[in-house]
């Protein structure tokens, strides 16, 4: 494969882990297999519908929490709570919500781990360079946009599978 594997298990217990950019089925792939090898015990949430003909068992297995997208109102609240009880250590989430292109970063991430008082990782993939792993970690302070402009600093040099349908360099929010 040639990629090069960079970071390793973070030094604090839990975390909100960023897995950008999300704009391909291998970025989850990829996200996986460098979580596995550096020993992350992840848990990762996924649109429902792939958690059914069978799968469900097996994406369950390897840390899947399905989220069913038109009733998403108290992920949020219930992400901080396993945080909190310590059934989460490490989550990774995919700001975007999905492999299409979009405007904004959903703003979850943020929230889920303001409001369990953890660091979020930039978990990346840079396919121009061939490096994946974990890059810095922000504590989240009371001020999101100065936090979001030290998270879009990092993202600024990573080249997504599909760079068209990455956001970038500046990420901002919604909700």
């Amino acid at each position: 494969m040639g990629w090069k594997r960079v970071g390793d298990i973070p030094e604090f217990p839990q975390a909100v882990v960023i897995g950008a950019f999300h704009t391909s089925n291998w970025d989850f792939v990829f996200t996986l297999l460098l979580a596995f090898d550096i020993g992350l015990p992840v848990r990762w949430m996924g649109k429902d519908s792939l958690f059914k003909r069978g799968f469900g068992g097996i994406m369950r297995w390897i840390g899947g929490i399905p989220i069913d997208r038109s009733r998403s109102k108290n992920v949020v609240e219930a992400s901080i709570r396993e945080i909190v009880s310590g059934r989460i250590r490490y989550l990774v989430i995919a700001p975007e919500g999905t492999r299409k292109r979009t405007e904004r970063w959903k703003s979850g991430f943020y929230h889920i781990a303001k409001g369990a008082k953890v660091p979020i990782v930039m978990g990346f993939l840079d396919y121009k360079r061939k490096i994946g792993g974990l890059g810095p970690h922000i504590v989240p302070t009371d001020d999101m946009q100065s936090d979001m402009a030290r998270i879009s600093e990092f993202y600024r040099t990573i080249t997504a599978k599909y760079p068209a349908k990455a956001i970038g360099p500046d990420v901002s929010l919604t909700g």
